[in-house]
């Protein structure tokens, strides 16, 4: 098959949130996240560093919205053990941490809209 279009990395994951200093507070106290610049665009937002050239983009609009629960966005950590004693630590709840079929570890944190955020300890 010719592959035309050749995608060979996502950029950003862009996600609705109701209050955008509670979620933005959220990825960057309990992810961790760094915020970087964003343009000027005519809604508020904020937009997050993931890992090299990937990103999440919080957009605020009023509006109702459902977050459909099987729906999450999954990121890699280097330490299952590391992440526990973080989110203890800063009294945030999680589920996990588990095994997935295939073994490696993982667990589900919520962000203030309920979004699920699953982190999972894979190996390079």
């Amino acid at each position: 098959m010719l592959r035309m279009l050749n995608i060979n990395q996502l950029n950003h994951t862009a996600i609705h949130v109701k209050d955008l200093d509670k979620s933005a507070a959220f990825y960057k106290e309990v992810l961790q996240l760094e915020e970087i610049g964003r343009p000027n665009f005519d809604f508020p937002g904020a937009w997050f560093q993931t890992g090299p050239g990937q990103e999440l983009h919080l957009i605020c609009r009023e509006g109702a919205y459902s977050v459909p629960e099987e729906r999450h966005t999954a990121y890699r950590i280097p330490s299952m053990a590391a992440a526990v004693e973080h989110l203890d630590s800063i009294g945030t709840s999680y589920k996990g941490p588990q095994n997935r079929p295939d073994g490696p570890l993982q667990l589900y944190v919520w962000d203030p809209d309920g979004h699920v955020i699953e982190l999972t300890e894979l190996s390079e």
